[in-house]
């Protein structure tokens, strides 16, 4: 729904609002470049090993899955739909044994038609570049422990099997996962070839089967990508053809810069959170190509429960009860761009959402139905009680303008409740990884996390599950090493039961667990402004995947 006035303007006042797209005419409007920019590049071109939200959103266009979410406005964007599949898999035996069966005549960029033995190649090969999510997604299949133990026998022969004549695939699990669908949509599980190179490619290009190919790549200055000319569209829910004949990816700018580029049109997007002394600028001046979208996304701050301070309960605890969440969501950009969050699991995934166990008279037996106001006298108490005052501790955070003004409200809260502070920024192009490696000794951070599918699993598991710590690894998800036996059996149930209350209540018992254990604060969730140029057209944003390069036009 098109809205009258300034969408953002409402937005800073207190009223959400939403941009929808207008009906595309496709003959009309292919052609052209797409141009993007952004502070930096996210890593690595390899789509099972990079983890950032800025390639995901790439990789869409790229590559395909088995299947795919599909590629829809609002709701309907999170539903599952066949992709390199013929149709969603069959389960004999409520979710223990998924069925696919491969579709024909899909080539990859290269030439080569997509066969059984890259479906094979491809789920292996998860295991043995240590994809980020090969364990909490992956985990389940079987053989996939041999894999993790030790990748020169990674065959997973009983868990991966085909048949020539019926192209079925045959994945089987240890335990039922009612979401095993969803993780086979994840880009991390794209098709690649089987000969695909069994190390992280870093800067060299993948073949891939979606609209657009990558045909440059300089992560200091540039990405660009072509259309793919072996590429045919089998279904537009998964995987539409493209409007634009090629998208130009440039780095390097500020995210002040970047903002009065993509107004001046010399861009037409830019990644990232736009600087809040812009926005209302931006809702003033620019209101027919602002756009503001809910996201099932946060931010958030690991506590390295393996260093002091916070291998101390009660110090994590503090944190908790110390942060002012109203002036986080300030700095994140005003009240709809953001909200206080309590709990590591945003709103809409689990029921009475809105408790909070770390604010004015609460606590995590008796919660309050909102959030109160940091509580600075509970936490000094709990840093004296644990002993910890007058430590050093150092939040990490990356170089940009949102997370540097939240960093430097932190060091002073820290300080505030008794340890010696400080913020230290690193680049965003290696934020991720530093953070994740233990052998950088990184006591508390701040990051944001977006679902890769609308399950609190995507918080809870993903970001505390004990398969997802992998010391000296700039792939280790779980970023505070946080394992414990007691959280990590519900999660396992939980995962592992197909009916859909019973799943819930698990995920409730284990939200209100990690809760108490407080390996990460709870900052924001958020929602998303974009800007694009005037020439840009048919704007189209999915709830997983934000802007579609492949479903905008420009002019």
């Amino acid at each position: 729904m098109k809205l009258p006035g300034s969408c953002l303007a409402l937005a800073i006042a207190g009223m959400a609002c939403l941009h929808g797209a207008g009906t595309a005419h496709a003959a009309d409007h292919r052609g052209g470049t797409l141009r993007l920019t952004a502070r930096a590049s996210a890593g690595t071109l390899d789509p099972q090993i990079d983890y950032a939200s800025m390639y995901m959103q790439l990789f869409n266009v790229v590559y395909d899955g088995l299947l795919n979410f599909r590629k829809a406005q609002g709701p309907a964007g999170s539903e599952l739909v066949p992709d390199l599949a013929e149709s969603l898999p069959d389960t004999p035996d409520g979710g223990r044994t998924w069925i696919f069966t491969l579709r024909r005549g899909i080539h990859f960029s290269d030439g080569r038609e997509v066969g059984l033995d890259d479906v094979v190649a491809s789920l292996r090969r998860i295991f043995i570049v240590g994809s980020p999510t090969a364990g909490s997604f992956y985990g389940g299949i079987l053989g996939a422990d041999d894999c993790m133990r030790d990748v020169a026998r990674c065959t997973l022969a009983d868990g991966v099997q085909t048949d020539l004549a019926t192209r079925r695939i045959t994945i089987r699990l240890k335990e039922p996962d009612a979401e095993f669908p969803q993780k086979i949509a994840f880009p991390h599980a794209s098709i690649l070839p089987a000969d695909t190179p069994l190390h992280d490619v870093g800067n060299t290009p993948i073949p891939g089967t979606g609209p657009y190919h990558i045909v440059a790549y300089d992560p200091q200055q540039h990405m660009r990508l072509e259309r793919n000319p072996y590429f045919h569209s089998w279904n537009d829910a998964a995987q539409p053809d493209g409007y634009v004949d090629a998208i130009s990816y440039d780095f390097g700018l500020s995210d002040e810069d970047a903002v009065t580029a993509v107004e001046n049109g010399q861009y037409d997007w830019a990644f990232g959170n736009k600087p809040l002394d812009r926005l209302g600028e931006l809702g003033a001046r620019y209101t027919a190509q602002v756009h503001v979208h809910p996201l099932f996304g946060l931010y958030f701050m690991p506590l390295n429960v393996n260093l002091p301070p916070f291998n101390n309960i009660k110090a994590r605890q503090a944190v908790n009860y110390a942060l002012d969440r109203r002036a986080m969501t300030i700095l994140a950009g005003g009240g709809a761009l953001g909200a206080p969050l309590c709990t590591m699991v945003p709103p809409g995934l689990l029921p009475n959402d809105g408790q909070c166990a770390y604010t004015r008279d609460a606590s995590p037996d008796h919660p309050a139905p909102a959030w109160r106001g940091a509580d600075l006298e509970r936490a000094r108490q709990l840093v004296r009680e644990s002993g910890t005052a007058g430590q050093d501790v150092t939040l990490v955070v990356a170089a940009n303008a949102v997370d540097m003004s939240m960093g430097t409200y932190v060091r002073g809260m820290l300080q505030a409740i008794g340890y010696n502070a400080h913020v230290r920024s690193v680049s965003q192009t290696i934020h991720s990884g530093y953070i994740e490696n233990t052998d950088n000794h990184v006591q508390i951070s701040l990051r944001e996390w977006y679902a890769d599918y609308p399950s609190p699993s995507n918080f809870l598991d993903t970001l505390f599950g004990c398969e997802n710590f992998h010391p000296h690894s700039d792939s280790s998800i779980n970023i505070p090493g946080f394992c414990n036996t007691q959280v990590q059996q519900v999660m396992d149930r939980a995962r592992a039961t197909v009916d859909p209350q019973a799943a819930q209540a698990l995920w409730i018992q284990a939200n209100d667990l990690i809760t108490r254990q407080s390996p990460g604060v709870p900052v924001i969730h958020m929602n998303y402004v974009d800007l694009v140029s005037k020439r840009l057209g048919n704007y189209f944003y999915t709830t997983l995947y934000h802007m579609i390069f492949s479903q905008v036009w420009v002019q």
